[in-house]
């Protein structure tokens, strides 16, 4: 066979110096991310459980909001969630219907002066047994 200068295995050459450096630096960044900002999501699913936890929950109806709150922060330290101010919920009663809202934000630092923010914003309605 005859060998010209189009030949495929004369132009293959692989990824140049720049290129790796870019790839680095984009995959480098972005495991950061996941590892600041995964935690805060974490947290925010075991929230979810713990308030979701409360439906059909005997004499539910009957509680007083701090009681609620207490009980939804009980479920929180047993699942190791901290930094989660229990004033962050807020607890409505409507008859037999309680509606709970979960609105806070988590701040986390990526690198020097630069923060990223991330707020989650909940609402349940349930009621008790």
């Amino acid at each position: 066979m005859k060998k010209n200068k189009f030949s495929s295995m004369g132009r293959q050459g692989g990824a140049s110096a720049l290129t790796m450096l870019v790839m680095v630096l984009f995959f480098g960044s972005l495991l950061t991310l996941v590892i600041k900002l995964g935690p805060a999501y974490l947290d925010d699913v075991t929230i979810q459980e713990a308030v979701e936890s409360l439906e059909g929950t005997e004499g539910l109806s009957s509680m007083g909001p701090p009681q609620i709150r207490s009980l939804i922060n009980k479920r929180l330290i047993v699942n190791n969630v901290r930094g989660f101010d229990e004033k962050q919920i807020s607890v409505e009663k409507n008859g037999e219907l309680v509606v709970i809202k979960v609105d806070y934000e988590v701040r986390s630092n990526l690198f020097r002066n630069v923060d990223a923010v991330i707020h989650f914003q909940h609402e349940y309605e349930m009621q008790g047994k």
